[in-house]
């Protein structure tokens, strides 16, 4: 039974950090985009540029 009197006040804690963690990542924009990040993993623009002489037409 003593051991509730440390368990109950560490979940109840656990649970406001929790809400205040939720409450800041709402505050500062964290679920603004939440598709971008998903797009940029997998758009191609960091392909490597095409060098001079893969460009130059053969003569």
């Amino acid at each position: 039974m003593n051991i509730l009197l440390i368990l109950l006040p560490v979940a109840i804690g656990l649970g406001v950090c929790g809400l205040l963690a939720c409450l800041w990542a709402m505050r500062t924009g964290q679920f603004d985009d939440l598709e971008g990040a998903g797009w940029r993993a997998i758009a191609d623009d960091d392909l490597p540029e095409p060098s001079e002489t893969e460009t130059k037409p053969l003569s």
